[in-house]
């Protein structure tokens, strides 16, 4: 098979991938729930079924990589800029989050159903497994450079942890998110801002005063 036959092969089902994913959102938000079955779905679709589990094998397992692609089209979002690359650890997380919500909000209606089911911030949702991994690869990637520039603190026992801990703030964002009610999600961008500050200073020196604001923030947006 030729080179071009291989990445047209590719390029089709790539195609159908991202047509089953967009229909199976469209499907969501119509009808507020999944399909009955996945022969009904593709059906519908009018596509074979095999098509399908050539991508995924459950809704379930179409559902993650929903997720799995809003933090792919992130990351390829944030790396693409020059500058990012002489960003802090600080930084590159807070522009993270920024870009992140920009995407989360092209897909709110069907994030919003998918939160009526699973009710955040919980222990990690299914949906968010495949996702976690990627975004906790991302994460160690950033204190990898953060130890070396000494904007964290690498403490015997606690460092291997810090990856959890910002995940657990990653649940906190996206929850916080879907609650937020203000204009342009504006204090979504502030409770960014005072937690990603809170976990530098806690894995830097100095968590007192970062601690002490965002409690009064978290009291003040109950």
């Amino acid at each position: 098979m030729g080179t071009a036959t291989v990445e047209k092969t590719a390029k089709k089902s790539g195609g159908q991938k991202e047509k089953i994913k967009k229909a199976y959102i469209e499907y969501v938000l119509e009808n507020g729930s999944r399909p009955a079955s996945i022969f009904k779905f593709v059906k519908d679709l009018k596509i074979k079924e095999e098509v399908f589990y050539d991508h995924f094998n459950s809704f379930e397992n179409l559902e993650k990589a929903i997720w799995l692609g809003m933090l792919e089209e992130t990351l390829d979002m944030i790396t693409a800029e020059e500058v990012y690359s002489d960003y802090s650890a600080r930084e590159k997380l807070l522009a993270f989050y920024y870009s992140f919500v920009e995407v989360l909000k092209k897909n709110r209606s069907f994030i919003l159903q998918t939160d009526e089911r699973s009710k955040f911030p919980g222990m990690t949702p299914y949906y968010l497994e495949s996702l976690r991994k990627r975004f906790k690869e991302f994460v160690q990637e950033i204190l990898v450079d953060a130890k070396e520039s000494k904007e964290v603190v690498d403490r015997k026992y606690i460092s291997d942890k810090y990856d959890e801990g910002i995940w657990i703030q990653f649940l906190f964002v996206v929850h916080f998110w879907i609650r937020d009610d203000s204009p342009a999600f504006e204090k979504t961008d502030a409770a960014i801002e005072k937690a990603v500050n809170l976990s530098f200073d806690l894995m830097g020196q100095g968590p007192l005063e970062a601690m002490i604001d965002f409690g009064k923030f978290l009291f003040q947006n109950r």
